[in-house]
């Protein structure tokens, strides 16, 4: 078993992970910020499975006498138009999912079937957060600024509903 090309390969999915956990969490805040709840969930959500994976990835090296390199890829890309937010996070899975494939195989070819294994676990995992955020890329374009505006609206009903000591009004 050829260890360090799968340690090598491991490391750039976690630095990978990691970018994708900022971004999505910087997308989760300024979703939340405009009161896009529905959206601004969906991000933190993703985020969170994001450093799942990484942590997946992490025991992996470990285990195979590596050491797990902490260092984001990229930096995160300052995007505030929810329609380029939902673009940006199904552009950054549909790549994942290609690396992983491609990773799975090398690690086939190294004899390393449990990493091959764990890449393609994940990509099952980012094909779900592709769908995800493609649903929601179709959404926007059949109701437009309307299903913004109704998320925002619902932030703002629960808001009047809630009396200043913050149980919800029978």
């Amino acid at each position: 078993m050829k260890n360090e090309n799968s340690i090598e390969l491991l490391n750039k999915a976690v630095a990978g992970e990691l970018a994708a956990v900022h971004q999505y969490m910087y997308f989760h805040f300024h979703c939340d910020d405009q009161g896009y709840d529905l959206l601004a969930n969906l991000f933190k959500r993703t985020a969170i499975d994001e450093m799942v994976h990484i942590e997946k990835l992490s025991e992996r090296i470990l285990f195979l006498k590596g050491d797990v390199e902490m260092i984001p890829s990229g930096g995160v890309k300052k995007v505030n138009s929810v329609k380029a937010m939902l673009e940006t996070a199904a552009k950054m899975e549909k790549e994942t999912v290609g690396d992983y494939n491609r990773w799975a195989n090398e690690c086939s070819k190294n004899e390393d079937s449990v990493s091959k294994k764990l890449f393609e676990g994940l990509v099952a995992e980012e094909e779900v957060h592709f769908d995800r955020f493609d649903m929601e890329m179709d959404n926007l374009a059949k109701f437009g600024d309307n299903y913004l505006a109704l998320q925002s609206i619902e932030r703002s009903k629960s808001a009047y509903n809630t009396p200043a000591g913050g149980a919800p009004a029978t």
